[in-house]
């Protein structure tokens, strides 16, 4: 009968334990290892070990990461590429392949060398007798504190590998939700800052030779009202360009200073919330992500106390935070979960009444898993309703911008025409 060296992480201890052991096959093998509550990182046939064999290379200290300065320069890696890190990792797990195994087999098909350098440091953490989790905690602007939580429930539980899975479900479905609200912000900035272009360009261009024309035609004849105020501001954009450029970057910079502190975040989401189409597409998303991160970590394992701070952190929204702050209270002392998010005044009243069906027959996880998938799909068609919106509107602002500016600059032609007839 075959024998196998192993290395698996003891539930109850959270230590490495190694040893020995004779199965007739490796399935065999990993399913006893977890009857006795351990988790398998490597399990190896006696008879085939060599030197070259990743999981027999002696142990090594977790090695200092080279990415650190790649990442001054190319930043850490997105949410994309975890979402896409996690599904790999969560599919070599559930096919039985050991993690230190799967980390290895991932990193030398990794193109990034960011990425790559991490993915070896997590593989090195294990190595040298650390957890998974801990190796996690090595890189905090990449791995948070609810996914390094997830991993921890997973590990504790001896099931990382349906956590892996969940995990990556989630980011794959929070990632999509994202995206959606980014591109319903993403497409009026980008017709706004076309208009201004072209504004501009009409302004520092055009406008002044049609005044040179007017000077020489009409020889101090007034103008039309509407024409005179747009030669002062093309006049304004001429001659102090630099203080109309230095007053948007003050802007655009005191803006994010003030979103950047407690305060101005505060007032700033408040106010996000209360615009007429954008205010309920945004607490739409705020909802499907709480609900999915919640269900998420419920169903891996990790205490409603721990998942409700976790959950906080990652609302993205402080009015929503606040409100998630009530909640946590309140559980703590001893409350349910439905009507402390009820007495919020964030949560519509679908959410608590399914997160109350939830408590009341046990299925709170997938009740929340089904309120996010609810929401997510609002989100969707809010984002299509809004682009189609947007469209139009945007396209009649411009015309009617530049049709204003147009119209300033024929209305002395018309009277130069009266002149020469």
């Amino acid at each position: 009968m075959p024998r196998y060296t192993y290395a698996a992480i003891d539930a109850s201890t959270g230590r490495e334990r190694t040893g020995e052991l004779d199965r007739r096959d490796i399935a065999t093998a990993i399913a006893d290892l977890k009857e006795r509550g351990l988790f398998p990182m490597s399990l190896i046939p006696v008879e085939e070990k060599t030197v070259d064999e990743p999981e027999m290379a002696p142990a090594k200290p977790a090695r200092r990461s080279s990415g650190t300065f790649f990442r001054r320069f190319r930043g850490p890696p997105g949410a994309k590429v975890l979402a896409i890190f996690t599904r790999q990792l969560a599919a070599l797990a559930g096919a039985g392949v050991p993690l230190v195994r799967s980390l290895d087999l991932l990193a030398r098909q990794e193109c990034n060398p960011v990425w790559r350098e991490i993915i070896i440091n997590l593989a090195d953490a294990i190595r040298a007798g650390g957890t998974f989790s801990a190796g996690l905690k090595r890189h905090p602007e990449i791995f948070d504190r609810l996914y390094i939580g997830m991993i921890e429930a997973g590990e504790a539980g001896g099931g990382t590998e349906l956590v892996l899975e969940r995990l990556a479900r989630h980011l794959e479905k929070t990632g999509r939700t994202r995206a959606r609200v980014k591109s319903a912000m993403t497409y009026p900035i980008v017709i706004m800052a076309v208009a201004v272009a072209i504004v501009a360009g009409l302004m520092v261009f055009v406008v002044p030779r049609f005044e040179q024309i007017f000077a020489g035609v009409l020889r101090g004849a007034p103008l039309p009202a509407l024409t005179q105020v747009v030669l002062r501001a093309s006049r304004l954009v001429q001659e102090h360009w630099l203080v109309v450029l230095g007053a948007v970057v003050l802007v655009f910079a005191g803006g994010r200073w003030l979103r950047r502190t407690r305060a101005g975040a505060r007032v700033c989401d408040r106010l996000l919330l209360r615009l007429p189409v954008l205010g309920g597409l945004l607490l739409k998303s705020a909802i499907a992500r709480f609900s999915r991160t919640l269900g998420t970590m419920l169903a891996g394992g990790v205490p409603i106390l721990q998942a409700l701070q976790l959950t906080r952190e990652a609302s993205g929204n402080c009015v929503v935070a606040a409100g998630i702050d009530c909640v946590h209270r309140r559980v703590r002392e001893g409350e349910g979960l439905a009507r402390p998010l009820a007495a919020t005044g964030i949560f519509p009243s679908v959410v608590t009444g399914m997160v109350e069906v939830g408590e009341e027959t046990g299925t709170l996880p997938a009740m929340l898993a089904r309120i996010a998938d609810i929401y997510e799909e609002e989100v969707d068609n809010a984002v299509t309703g809004l682009t189609s919106l947007i469209e139009p509107v945007m396209i009649v602002l411009m015309a009617a911008v530049v049709g204003t500016i147009v119209i300033a600059l024929f209305l002395p032609i018309i009277r130069i025409i009266q002149l020469l007839t």
